[in-house]
């Protein structure tokens, strides 16, 4: 069976370590979300996280994320100092006992929706993309005129249309969805003064003038030149997690989105340390993926799962699926992993279980009175939980039975 971890962000989360171990989780997923990017993780502050875990009957399963530094990822130059402090983390890691660290290379901006409360039919609330409101932000929030050539023309002149529709109050809540709610990590940006979350944004943009996918692509293998001798020292698999939504966004590289692409990265440095996370929910936005044949071809490198789905719509918008639901083929993807975990088994290790997570969930019922960060409410997620565990049950017991 696949492991069955949750993503708790430290003691600010509303859902704590106690009520977790309630609903049958085995394994958490965190970070020392305390410490600021490119700073070490001493030994002191992972014993202490791990330690209040382990008190809950669970272990600490995966790291998600150990940040890289923006530096890192356009080639500034405190690069070498930042990887240093990335390998001394790492080996304070594996010294610890934590062997699983997912993390991006995405620049600037992580996950982007453009609604985080986007209306079901069930009354529950969802995570939107809207492709017109994305280049409403991108063309005529930020103001960036190389955007008008990088979407089709029908879509800008939507864009054009919508935003002479907008009040300022429109505008910053967009804004806001886009720069500040999902991207809490990015340090200086809040929600007090949407044009100064503007202008900071834009200088962070800035930064990457000039780095296009070979650039990026050639970043990314010095990285991993530099941290994978040391993650095989230190017992750690990293795990690369995939663009979402794959695809290139406000003329910034996005260089984890596809098949090939992944293929190119774990050929880059090849070798085991070297792993994906498969987030079936980011690859599923993009039309263009196959994910049965992604997780069939790289299946080896799997070290950690997402597990949700999308509902792709017209125009290229999106919104987050019921687990079961969507354009994610869940059971076959769940047999594979449990063929994958069985085959590992198979060749002596018998302890190894694979960290599933799963990722997003609607808002329902009481997840209304709650401020969760978006995309991980309780009641939601603890829904998707239990459907896919007994989905992941049912496979494993016919994989028992020699059934197809």
């Amino acid at each position: 069976m696949l492991e069955k971890t949750w993503r708790w962000f430290g003691e600010n989360d509303q859902i704590s370590l106690r009520e977790i171990r309630q609903i049958g989780v085995e394994g958490i997923v965190t970070a020392l979300h305390h410490i600021p990017n490119g700073e070490v993780w001493s030994c002191e502050e992972i014993r202490n996280v791990k330690k209040d875990i382990e008190q809950h009957g669970m272990r600490w399963s995966v790291v998600e994320s150990l940040p890289v530094h923006e530096q890192i990822k356009w080639g500034g130059p405190l690069r070498d100092r930042l990887i240093e402090n990335y390998r001394q983390s790492l080996l304070n890691l594996g010294q610890c006992g934590v062997d699983t660290v997912c993390y991006n290379f995405m620049p600037v901006i992580d996950w982007i929706r453009t609604d985080l409360n986007h209306q079901l039919e069930n009354g529950g609330e969802s995570l939107f993309f809207n492709f017109v409101d994305f280049i409403v932000f991108d063309r005529f929030i930020l103001d960036r005129t190389a955007a008008e050539a990088s979407y089709p023309a029908a879509l800008v002149e939507q864009a054009r249309r919508r935003v002479q529709q907008m009040t300022n109050k429109d505008k910053d809540r967009l804004i806001d969805t886009i720069i500040v709610k999902t991207q809490g990590f990015i340090d200086g940006i809040s929600a007090d003064d949407p044009q100064q979350a503007v202008k900071l944004f834009k200088e962070l943009l800035k930064q990457y003038d000039g780095i296009d996918e070979n650039k990026l692509r050639a970043n990314l293998k010095y990285f991993l030149d530099a941290i994978i001798p040391t993650a095989e020292q230190a017992g750690i698999k990293l795990c690369i997690h995939p663009d979402d939504p794959p695809m290139k966004v406000l003329g910034l590289p996005r260089i984890v989105s596809s098949l090939s692409d992944i293929q190119w990265i774990l050929r880059a440095v090849d070798h085991p340390a070297n792993g994906l996370t498969f987030c079936a929910g980011s690859l599923s936005a993009g039309a263009h993926n196959d994910l049965t044949s992604i997780v069939e071809t790289v299946a080896d490198r799997v070290y950690f799962v997402h597990l949700r789905s999308t509902e792709r719509c017209e125009n290229g918008n999106f919104y987050e699926a019921e687990h079961l639901k969507g354009s994610v083929d869940m059971p076959a993807i769940i047999k594979i992993l449990l063929q994958e975990q069985n085959r590992r088994k198979s060749i002596g290790l018998e302890n190894w279980k694979m960290p599933m997570r799963v990722d997003h969930g609607h808002k329902l019922l009481t997840d209304f009175e709650g401020a969760y960060n978006p995309g991980y409410p309780l009641i939601g997620r603890l829904k998707g939980l239990a459907e896919i565990d007994g989905l992941q049950h049912g496979i494993a017991a016919m994989l028992a039975h020699g059934e197809s």
